[in-house]
């Protein structure tokens, strides 16, 4: 994927799970909500396995161990081994061993997850920055962390030691709502501290490089619902990526995207796996999608014509892109998007 600035998704004449040799699957919005199955996820997902495409799972959720996810995804009805699956405690595991010597001590804030990730690295975790640790990681521990593991993170950053953070979401799903992530204790430790912790999940660099070696992708298709964190980590690896409408960016937040989080393809689900994706062409001072044309006018984007609502979406992310340029497109497409019931 090059690096110049995306004014329109791209076309493919090719289904999707032929034309690339992976998919680096997000999972909480892409392949499951609250624990269970999106629709068409485990049938899609089987498809593309059986037609050659090798499917790995990348979160930034720290806590679950690989094995642990594996055993969620094949519960769901997805067969999965612990090797395909890709954590942000596997990355942020490699960025500490990079830097510490071998066995070296790291005081650990967050769960099981961490503790597997840092002894695969030949890192020794421990419990207290008085247990004469060289780093301290922190990661998602789950809804029962207490502050005190916060403090002993802070003791020893204040004391100068290196830390790594496994990711910085500030929120993530649950079945009761919006919960605190890994990015809020985050904050607690940099207020405390004043310092800056080096961080290795999505969207960053060393989750990337994580997911390339463990996969072994040669050309590799990231597959998220969100855009700061699946769709900028891919823009950032440059590598091509497949938005799906199924968890937190609705059509508002693609049309006013700027370059890093446009995706290279949008469809409603992972069904875009196995389909080819319609080409968007320029129709006089707009562009056309199937049967709709999509232009930008002074103030906001319009919207002619009929037929598949994604079809009018990708119309319009064409049209504000190329209006916007390298910046976020500030043009009110809520009555175009109102028309798509999108």
């Amino acid at each position: 994927m090059s690096q110049s600035v995306r004014t329109r998704p791209e076309g493919s004449g090719r289904p999707l799970s032929e034309a690339y040799d992976t998919a680096l699957l997000d999972l909480d919005g892409v392949v499951y909500a609250g624990g269970e199955a999106i629709a068409h996820a485990v049938d899609s997902l089987a498809v593309a396995r059986e037609e050659g495409m090798h499917l790995a799972y990348v979160t930034n959720n720290a806590l679950r161990t690989p094995d642990t996810v594996a055993g969620h995804l094949t519960e769901l009805g997805i067969p999965t081994g612990a090797g395909d699956v890709i954590t942000s405690a596997q990355a942020v595991a490699r960025l500490i061993s990079e830097q510490v010597p071998a066995g070296a001590k790291v005081l650990v804030i967050g769960g099981e997850g961490l503790r597997v990730a840092l002894r695969e690295r030949g890192l020794t975790p421990v419990e207290s920055a008085d247990d004469d640790p060289v780093a301290v990681v922190q990661g998602y521990g789950g809804p029962d962390l207490t502050w005190g593991r916060f403090a002993e993170a802070s003791y020893a950053v204040a004391r100068g030691l290196p830390w790594f953070a496994s990711n910085t979401d500030l929120t993530i799903p649950s079945g009761r709502g919006i919960a605190p992530g890994n990015g809020a204790a985050v904050e607690v430790v940099r207020i405390a501290t004043g310092a800056e912790p080096q961080v290795a999940g999505k969207p960053l660099p060393p989750m990337h490089k994580e997911t390339i070696l463990r996969t072994g992708a040669k050309r590799p298709l990231v597959v998220g619902d969100r855009l700061d964190t699946d769709i900028e980590g891919a823009f950032n690896g440059e590598v091509d990526s497949l938005l799906v409408l199924t968890g937190v960016t609705d059509g508002a937040l693609l049309l006013a995207a700027p370059p890093q989080h446009r995706p290279t393809y949008v469809d409603a689900d992972l069904r875009g796996l196995l389909t080819g994706q319609p080409e968007i062409t320029e129709a006089g001072d707009g562009f056309r999608c199937g049967g709709w044309t999509a232009t930008a006018g002074a103030e906001r984007l319009e919207l002619t014509g009929d037929g598949e609502p994604l079809d009018g979406l990708r119309a319009l992310c064409a049209a504000a892109w190329t209006a916007a340029g390298e910046s976020a497109c500030a043009l009110d497409g809520g009555k175009a998007l109102a028309r798509l019931g999108i």
